[in-house]
């Protein structure tokens, strides 16, 4: 069913039984593999599957292309309860999620019939090549190019940091097909590349955190793709194209921090419950207590900026100052929190027997990917220039 024609008591049901599904999983499936394969970084071929029949690389597509067409709210909790355990699995159905919108949002009505029910099944599964080992914040630095040859276009250049560009099979990958376009961003355009012939993995990128999903080198060799992948159909499109997907992404890569931040907290007191020192647990002393006070205040501001942000990108409005916003504080949310439950546990957060190391390796991602917070703070200050608030 379409949400669009649902009740809001409908489709709050709808996403109780989302959730609660989610859950289950998390709890059955994820929890009790998460230590063993973040430090094998070893790839969860198993949960993939499981994201399939879950419904997950579906997430946000419309339901008449297969998916569940959930509102970004829903996602945003969804996101964040998996987080809440482990924030690498997310990846996996994010990146691939922000080559469908691109494609539901700016796509031809050919490419959305032929991509996005491949997309919502988990049949074809990919990312957004964005980012070159000279250019990552700074999109109109890219050095790729797509030259025009009769009715297909050959790519040439490099990318780097591509979650998923070792297990999945199509990426949206930005290029220039008018290098000496002035302004840059007006010469650059968005491709769907399926793995081929001059389309290849330069590495495994190995990283601090955010094990067991991988992070690639592509190379694109004189790679030939087709005109009818030019994503819009129409060449100059691409930059467009990619910041109104990387709306979505700020708002996942928010939750997934207000995520980890109450996760960090849900060890971080567990453990202070558990743990004595001169003659009662560590959690009656004041010093403890001030942190987890502190942290679960954080946990909970972070997680009503998401959803400020959220609300505004599902009624349609403008939100790049609200997911800025919710991404800067939600992202150092999680890393304060997770130094915080450090502290915490003391001597015992050095050990990979505990969860919380994860949690401290994992969250600077967040203040780094999707643009640095440095980056979201000029956003931010600019966008309240603009709007005289």
């Amino acid at each position: 069913m379409n949400e669009g024609t649902m009740s809001r008591r409908e489709q709050d049901e709808l996403e109780e039984q989302i959730l609660d599904a989610v859950d289950r999983w998390v709890e059955r499936e994820v929890r009790p593999i998460a230590r063993e394969y973040d430090q094998a970084d070893r790839y969860p071929d198993a949960l993939v599957d499981q994201m399939k029949e879950l419904g997950l690389f579906g997430a946000t597509i419309h339901p008449r292309y297969g998916g569940l067409g959930l509102r970004a709210t829903t996602y945003a909790k969804l996101v964040a309860r998996i987080c809440e355990v482990w924030m690498a699995p997310t990846g996996i159905f994010n990146s691939h999620l922000i080559m469908a919108h691109c494609v539901e949002r700016a796509g031809t009505d050919e490419q959305r019939a032929h991509y996005l029910p491949r997309f919502a099944s988990g049949e074809l599964r990919g990312g957004i090549g964005l980012t070159e080992p000279n250019a990552g914040t700074d999109l109109q630095r890219i050095r790729t190019t797509a030259r025009r040859d009769g009715d297909h276009y050959v790519i040439n250049g490099s990318k780097t940091w591509i979650t998923n560009g070792i297990y999945g099979q199509c990426l949206a990958v930005l290029v220039k097909t008018d290098p000496d376009c002035d302004p840059p961003h007006k010469g650059m355009s968005m491709f769907l590349c399926e793995k081929g012939d001059g389309f290849t993995v330069g590495k495994k990128l190995h990283k601090l955190g955010y094990r067991a999903i991988d992070s690639a080198e592509l190379v694109f060799d004189d790679f030939r793709v087709h005109e009818r992948q030019l994503i819009g159909g129409v060449e100059g499109q691409g930059f467009q194209q990619a910041a109104g997907g990387l709306e979505l992404g700020r708002i996942n890569v928010a939750a997934r921090g207000a995520g980890m931040a109450r996760g960090a907290l849900a060890l971080a007191l567990d453990y202070a419950q558990q743990r004595e020192t001169f003659g009662k647990p560590i959690a009656h002393h004041q010093a403890i207590q001030l942190k987890l006070a502190d942290m679960s205040t954080r946990a909970e501001a972070a997680r009503l900026l998401v959803q400020d942000a959220a609300e505004r990108f599902d009624n349609g409005k403008r939100c790049d100052l609200e997911a800025g916003r919710a991404k800067l504080f939600a992202s150092e949310a999680a890393l304060h929190n997770a130094t915080e439950a450090m502290r915490v546990f003391g001597g015992y957060s050095y050990s990979t027997d505990y969860e919380i190391e994860r949690f401290f390796r994992d969250a600077p991602l967040m203040c780094i990917g999707e643009g640095t917070n440095e980056i979201q703070r000029i956003i931010i200050a600019r966008q309240l220039l603009e709007r005289g608030m």
